[in-house]
């Protein structure tokens, strides 16, 4: 297997938190506030804007197939036009899969992923802490003149960060990639990864920023984003530092961290301290083993753990 290796710049790791989010203000009503759309009726809508990208734009495969002695490993998007016209479109590469939506029930979506390098690691789990470069655009829909996509944010150097505080779309693609292999230390102090994943992720409003894009973004409301990303290591998540790997706080086993509450305390299992809040923390209602594993005792028979069980 060839191996694909990436020169990056020593130690550098940047903690990145996305969160996207607005918080209602009841005594201070805006008079010229308008409703979100329906995300429902926005979700066919996005997709084929997506797929229309998807169908006139083409990536840098031929260099993929036979990299030049300097190739980065980025992948970058043209139009099928011109020179480029006989160039195989996107629609014919990517995978999908289908995701739900997280705030609307019953509406879900059609995600696109390019999968260029899968990774010869480890596959993330979706609540997991991971390391990548990315750059992240959206589609120009607000602006007749080119380009096409607007670059809103970008980074060279591997970036950590918590997965489950991301926009959904880059959420769901990274768990379709694996890590790097390993990693080397070069003589200058530089670090190279070694066959890591790379990909690209085409995704609707409704999985990326919606109506709340970062302030100081400059993305418009409800625009289709596009994330190209190189995936390095991945790190098993504890969002609430129980003891508990988020991915076991899963319990309906659907690969959604947001809906588990066992407490209904508003707090998902994931990020709560005393999953069934009975007073008494998670941490001191699991065992964890001196090998690593964990123990769910259920101290009173009931079939159910002590840490999901408020009268164990």
């Amino acid at each position: 297997m060839m191996k694909h290796m990436k020169k990056l710049l020593p130690l550098l790791i940047i903690v990145l938190s996305i969160t996207y989010g607005c918080k209602k203000d009841d005594d201070n009503v805006d008079p010229n506030f308008v409703p979100a759309r329906d995300r429902g009726e926005e979700a066919p809508l996005s997709t084929a804007i997506v797929e229309e990208y998807l169908e006139t734009h083409f990536y840098n495969y031929e260099e993929f197939q036979n990299p030049p002695a300097d190739f980065d490993f980025q992948i970058k998007f043209d139009t099928i036009a011109g020179d480029n016209s006989d160039k195989i479109p996107l629609m014919s590469q990517v995978s999908s899969k289908t995701v739900k939506d997280r705030v609307t029930e019953g509406v879900s979506y059609k995600l696109y992923y390019l999968d260029v390098l899968e990774g010869a690691g480890e596959k993330p789990n979706f609540p997991d802490l991971a390391t990548i470069n990315y750059q992240g655009t959206y589609i120009n829909l607000e602006e007749s003149s080119r380009p096409y996509t607007k670059l809103f944010d970008a980074t060279s150097v591997p970036v950590r960060f918590d997965m489950t505080a991301v926009v959904n779309g880059l959420q769901d693609a990274l768990i379709e990639f694996k890590t790097a292999s390993g990693f080397i230390t070069n003589p200058d102090g530089t670090v190279s990864f070694e066959e890591f994943g790379a990909g690209a992720v085409f995704m609707q409003a409704g999985l990326g920023y919606y109506v709340n894009p970062p302030p100081t973004s400059n993305i418009p409301l409800y625009s289709q984003l596009i994330f190209t990303f190189q995936l390095y290591e991945s790190e098993i998540g504890d969002q609430d530092s129980d003891g508990l790997p988020s991915f076991m706080e899963d319990l309906n086993n659907n690969g959604l961290e947001e809906d588990d509450d066992t407490d209904g305390d508003g707090a998902p299992n994931y990020n709560d301290a005393d999953d069934d809040g009975d007073g008494r923390p998670t941490s001191e209602e699991i065992i964890i083993n001196t090998d690593g594993s964990i123990t769910l005792p259920d101290t009173d028979g009931d079939g159910i753990p002590d840490h999901l069980d408020e009268d164990s």
